[in-house]
């Protein structure tokens, strides 16, 4: 499975998994990409170490 910040595939036995009020599940590789998601409330487009900034970069070229 895919980390739902970076897009790190996350290797098994390792990672997080969140589950919102509203049933949506999250998971994550580190604890890095939960603070920036979570508690930091960051977008994954406007953070360039994520894959979703790279693709989204590439794109525009």
């Amino acid at each position: 499975m895919k980390c739902s910040f970076c897009g790190e595939q996350i290797r098994p036995g390792t990672g997080k998994m969140f589950v919102k009020i509203d049933g949506k599940i999250l998971y994550f590789c580190s604890s890095k990409c939960d603070k920036n998601m979570l508690k930091l409330k960051r977008k994954p487009r406007k953070t360039k170490w994520t894959q979703e900034y790279i693709l989204e970069k590439k794109k525009s070229r």
